[in-house]
């Protein structure tokens, strides 16, 4: 995978402003980069699907589900002991409330510092690449690829090469030395992470408490609600594997047990100790 990458750098000498147009989306005449350049796009659509949501927005969903899933049965299981089933529904809508926002703002503000130490490190990278400092950024570019072995002289070649070209150099070093892509911490990521989380937890918290809105008896909807929450826990397991491309049925199937078998603990553990508390 490395010697193609390194390859390629080689061939920006007089080709580089062509794939930048090719970026940018401007016109230009066909050439050689052209056709590689469309080959390796037609051969990576091929070989590797996309999937068809964002890994980082599957992630939030599982923090909100899974914790609305536990958080506030192990809430209406203890409430259930009062024999009332009002007050098992007011609480845990107010638990629900108030745990949406609350897990929300935490998604919010994490998101939004990611976003504040990724500009942090751009202007960092930005500063470095304008102050033409070659050694520092001969080391970053060495470092970068030390885990490769290759020789000095195509490192120096590389520097050399991405020097000519300050704003690709400085994608080039966000990319591959800090491990940073401005796809994933654009401005709007903050807000959707925290939507997403909130969302993900009311949703997860309001299915176990539905069965308390439908059974007169508390005991009918305490047992409804376990068997709810089981099998939500299972259909969330299997979905989030199979959203992120997989399509293998044995390791969904595994995922969606484990998930089952985590759940269940954490569930069984919050309302232990609520039973523990209440003597």
């Amino acid at each position: 995978m490395a010697v193609p990458f390194i390859q390629s750098l080689f061939d920006r000498g007089h080709d580089y402003q062509t794939v930048s147009q090719i970026e940018r989306g401007l016109p230009q005449s066909p050439t050689r980069l052209d056709k590689r350049y469309d080959d390796k796009i037609d051969q990576s659509q091929e070989s590797c699907p996309r999937s068809r949501i964002n890994p980082r927005i599957i992630a939030d969903v599982t923090i909100g589900l899974s914790d609305g899933l536990t958080v506030p049965f192990a809430l209406t299981a203890g409430l259930s002991a009062l024999g009332d089933t009002n007050v098992v529904i007011y609480g845990g809508l107010a638990e629900l409330i108030a745990g949406g926002i609350s897990m929300g703002l935490g998604g919010y503000l994490g998101a939004k510092s990611e976003h504040e130490a990724y500009n942090a490190a751009l202007a960092e990278t930005k500063s470095i690449v304008s102050a033409r400092d070659e050694q520092v950024i001969s080391q970053m570019v060495q470092s970068t690829f030390e885990k490769y072995h290759f020789p000095p002289t195509i490192l120096d070649s590389m520097t050399s090469n991405l020097l000519a070209q300050p704003e690709e150099l400085v994608e080039f070093l966000m990319r591959f030395h800090h491990n940073l892509a401005d796809s994933d911490y654009t401005s709007s990521r903050a807000l959707i992470c925290g939507a997403t989380i909130s969302g993900g937890y009311f949703v997860g918290g309001l299915i176990p408490l539905l069965p308390y809105l439908f059974f007169e008896h508390i005991q009918q909807a305490f047992i409804t609600s376990i068997v709810v929450m089981a099998l939500a826990l299972f259909m969330f397991g299997w979905l989030k594997t199979s959203l992120v491309g997989e399509t293998n049925r044995w390791i969904c199937l595994k995922n969606a047990i484990q998930m089952t078998f985590l759940g269940g603990i954490a569930a069984t553990a919050a309302v232990e100790c609520v039973k523990l508390l209440g003597g």
